[in-house]
This record gives C-alpha cells, sequence and structure tokens, in this order.
C-alpha cells in the first residue's frame, strides 16, 4: 500500500485526483492510502507533528498562503527526502524552480486521467525497484511498508492470543504482526540488521552506544544482548562503523 497526499486549495481538484487513484487501484490492484489536504500549511502541518511519511505527494503549485513550491520545500528542510513529488500547474513557468525539490513530475492542468494514471504507475514501479530498501508486513487489517533505514528493532512479543507475535519499531510508531525472529534474522543479515537476542532484532544504523550487556537505540530503548552474542555483536557492529566510514 502507497500512502499518498493530494494537495489542492481546490476541492474539486483533490477529489478529480483522488478520484483517478481510485480508478486505476480498480484496474491495477494498486493500494494507495489517500489523505486530502486544503492547503500547504496543512500539510507542513503534518510532517511537523511527526506523522507517518507519504510515498507520494501530489501537489497544485497555486494555492493561497505557501505555493505548492515553499510546501516542498519545507518539507524537504525537515528532511523528508524520499517522498517523490508529482506538481500540477496551469503554468509551465514554474518548471525549473521546481527541480529545486527533486521533483519527479510536472504535469500541467488539465490533467489527463490516462497521464498522471502513466506516471502514479511508474513511481509504483520504481518503488518496486528499491524492495531491498523497503519491507511489506501486514498488521491489523492492512499491509504496511516500512523503509529499512526507518525500522529501529523487531521484537518477539508475548502473547496469549496471538501466536509468533511480532512488534516492529519505528522512531513513530510500533506495528504489531506475526512471523518468527529467526527468519527475518535470515531474511535481514545482509541488511544492517542484526539479531543480539533470541528475541530481538536490531538495525545497527540506530545504535548509540553498547553498555553493560545492553545496546541504546535511536529512539532511547535499551535491549539486552543475549549472553553468548556479547562479543559477535561487538565484532559485528565494529566491522560495520569500519565500513561506514569507509
Amino acid at each position: 500500500m502507497y500512502k499518498v497526499a493530494i494537495c489542492d486549495d481546490e476541492e474539486k481538484q483533490r477529489e478529480l485526483v483522488k478520484s483517478i487513484l481510485i480508478t486505476l487501484s480498480i484496474k491495477t490492484n494498486i493500494e494507495f492510502e489517500i489523505e486530502l489536504f486544503g492547503s500547504g500549511e496543512q500539510l507542513v502541518s503534518y510532517y511537523e507533528r511527526h506523522e507517518n511519511p507519504f510515498h507520494i505527494l501530489i501537489l497544485d503549485i497555486e494555492m493561497g498562503g505557501i505555493n505548492g513550491i515553499q510546501t516542498a520545500k519545507k518539507i524537504r528542510g525537515l528532511n523528508n527526502l524520499d517522498e517523490q513529488i508529482i506538481f500540477l500547474t496551469s503554468y509551465p513557468k514554474y518548471m525549473v524552480e521546481s527541480f529545486d525539490v527533486m521533483t519527479f513530475q510536472y504535469l500541467i492542468k488539465p490533467i489527463a486521467p490516462s497521464i498522471l494514471e502513466e506516471k502514479i504507475i511508474k513511481l509504483c514501479q520504481y518503488f518496486q525497484a528499491l524492495d531491498k530498501k523497503f519491507m511489506v508486513i501486514k498488521s491489523a487489517y492492512e499491509e504496511v511498508v516500512i523503509k529499512y533505514d526507518d525500522l529501529i528493532s523487531i521484537e518477539a512479543a508475548k502473547s496469549l492470543t496471538i501466536k509468533s507475535k511480532l512488534h516492529f519499531i519505528t522512531s513513530n510508531q510500533t506495528y504489531e504482526s506475526k512471523g518468527t525472529i529467526s527468519d527475518y534474522a535470515l531474511a535481514l543479515k545482509d541488511c544492517n540488521f542484526l539479531q543480539i537476542h533470541r528475541s530481538i532484532i536490531i538495525n545497527l544504523l540506530h545504535v548509540r552506544k553498547f553498555a553493560s550487556g545492553v545496546v541504546l537505540m535511536s529512539n532511547g530503548l535499551e535491549l539486552p544482548i543475549g549472553r553468548s552474542k556479547i562479543k559477535e555483536v561487538k565484532d559485528v557492529y565494529t566491522k560495520f562503523m569500519i565500513m561506514k566510514v569507509d
């Protein structure tokens, strides 16, 4: 499922783009989670609250208040660099300026549904090509796409009702799913992840320090290292840091 933000100060345009995406979803089975924003300020405020980021931003350029390009600059300024941006506008004069915010596409209104569909499909193909950087888990009644770099740890959770319950922890949210730690440890071993305990996998990118048999993560959590794994964890992390410097 791909999270899409549609930002336009005209309700008719927001609903038009939304309907194109819904039609595309029906035709292709690509799932979208769509949120509508009536101004650039609303979308920037969403990011300032550290809500879950979007995969795709579809921004009108001419809006009351801050325009679409200013909105994109503010979002990029908050260190959100992975969102793919599609600008919609009635004027071609903003095209050069839009390059400053790493724009995926610049489309002139009125938008032909077939053109927007084509661009969205290309974006989805791009995300699929990056499958090594993303994982898809089933959480509750939906599929959630998590970027590897955003994942801090995977932890087995005790549950009387759910077998093999796992917590996938990011800086913004914890997702519940099912699976086994050993399977994920094997699948992620070449992606900067390491099993430090029979019930815990960590992302080495989020390690802050080791102390007395625990590891401190970027979100402040102290996670225990299995006694039999202390040397392995320190050795792997040392090699990871050396490679990172290189």
